[in-house]
């Protein structure tokens, strides 16, 4: 009787660090390949070697470019993997930008650790360096979306839009006679930028994301919030800082922000937009213009509204600047990137806001600001926290708990087993449980580095 065998080696019991692999009696398989971000404890795994033979490894299928789902790639390639790296054209442009900008991120901060000494690690050495990335972007191979791709003899793949950024697909694997199916992230129904998520019509083993699994995102309306919050900022001549993820999230803000000035409900205030993994990003959403709803004139129009900030010496000129004024800048859970330099000078006036856009993390910077840690840490040194915290739920590209229920709700079959990943242990439980109740599906709650066989 022919088995697959599942490793859960990320994303399991947490909401990052996305990692599976399959091995079948043909080929040997790996979905998503990401870095856990937030608490150390998971930090710490990403120095870990996988626990498997990497060079079995025949192809890494990518559900979309975001870091905790492509991340560990540079690192898969120094551990011996020498296979294929198959994703959408759009998600393989996004996964090479993120690489090459973590990559030089690693590489500063393992300088700047080396230089004012305040890492236990002597020396301190980056995850991994632009040469890594170089090393493995030549395995990259885009598919089409909804084509099915023949990877052996009894087992083919498919990539079909879901919704979540650009290029993001969930994956359908055709092993034998089962089908897998592999939600990715899964987008929301109702979106600025993207099309409502494709669902699947079958499957034998789900593999389904659960971020907002115990949640239904707030009916709040983000362009108020935003014209509010940027009227108090011109008031209190101060900045409003916002912490921003480079794929979509940042897209989205540009949209929001320069539609609310074209119906002058904002007036003419600078927004600076200061992530150059962001500009390169919102330079793919002109290269797919299939792949989303804006024109690539409507594209230019918010650029061109935009300060576009290109050099590190530009980010000290916005600091100085006296004007209020918005800055957006990477990352979204202020766990890296130029934000750490705003708030380091800005994070302690009182007429600083600070508007967090999207899920925050276990463990991450953004989650101590949510939950009103009164100091923060960052480049070796504590901060007193006298900015005022805001936080916009509702912007998620993550479908809640009713967009979840809602794609799988066109699934023909009694799935053999559905397996609930990418999500924190309560999130997790409560869609498990509205699964059973709704569905009576037999659903399964994988821990890390777990394995498990199904008959095929």
């Amino acid at each position: 009787m022919k088995k697959a065998k599942i490793h859960f080696l990320g994303a399991s019991g947490t909401v990052t660090g996305s990692k599976f692999i399959i091995e079948t009696p043909e080929i040997n398989l790996m979905i998503d390949c990401g870095v856990f971000q937030g608490l150390k404890e998971l930090r710490n795994h990403n120095w870990e070697d996988i626990p498997f033979d990497v060079s079995t490894i025949d192809y890494v299928l990518l559900t979309h470019g975001h870091l905790d789902h492509t991340g560990y790639l540079p690192r898969l390639v120094m551990q011996g993997f020498h296979g294929k790296i198959l994703g959408t054209a759009p998600t393989l442009d996004i996964a090479e930008i993120i690489l090459r900008d973590s990559a030089k991120i690693h590489e500063e901060e393992a300088e700047r650790a080396n230089e004012e000494g305040y890492s236990s690690h002597k020396p301190a050495l980056p995850f991994y360096t632009l040469e890594d990335v170089f090393k493995t972007l030549p395995k990259f191979k885009n598919t089409p979306k909804d084509t099915w791709v023949t990877l052996s003899d009894h087992i083919k793949c498919r990539f079909i839009y879901n919704g979540h950024i650009i290029g993001s697909t969930f994956i359908e694997l055709q092993i034998f006679e089962k089908t897998f199916v592999f939600s990715g992230d899964v987008g929301r129904k109702e979106d600025h930028l993207l099309y409502p998520p494709q669902k699947p019509q079958w499957a034998d083993y789900l593999f389904m994301e659960s971020t907002y699994g115990n949640k239904l995102h707030p009916k709040e309306s983000v362009s108020e919030k935003l014209t509010e919050l940027i009227h108090k900022t011109i008031y209190n001549r101060g900045t409003l800082i916002i912490p921003s993820f480079a794929v979509e999230r940042l897209q989205v803000l540009m949209y929001l922000l320069w539609r609310l000035y074209q119906q002058n409900s904002i007036p003419n205030i600078p927004i600076f937009v200061d992530s150059p993994m962001g500009n390169n990003v919102t330079s793919v959403f002109q290269q797919f213009p299939e792949w989303h709803k804006l024109s690539n004139k409507e594209v230019s129009a918010l650029k061109s509204r935009m300060n576009i900030i290109t050099s590190y010496k530009e980010t000290w000129e916005t600091i100085d600047d006296p004007r209020p004024k918005v800055v957006i800048a990477g990352s979204g859970m202020v766990t890296g990137g130029r934000v750490l330099t705003y708030l380091k000078q800005l994070i302690d006036e009182p007429n600083t806001s600070i508007l967090l856009v999207g899920y925050q993390g276990e463990g991450t910077r953004g989650r101590q600001l949510l939950e009103g840690s009164h100091e923060i840490k960052f480049f070796g040194k504590y901060y007193p926290v006298k900015a005022e915290i805001h936080h916009i739920e509702s912007l998620s590209a993550h479908g809640d708990q009713g967009d979840l229920l809602e794609w799988v709700s066109e699934i023909k079959n009694i799935p053999e087993e559905v397996f609930l990943i990418h999500g924190e242990p309560t999130a997790r439980d409560a869609l498990r449980v509205k699964i059973q109740e709704k569905l009576g599906w037999k659903v399964n709650l994988p821990k890390l580095y777990e394995t498990t066989e199904v008959l095929l």
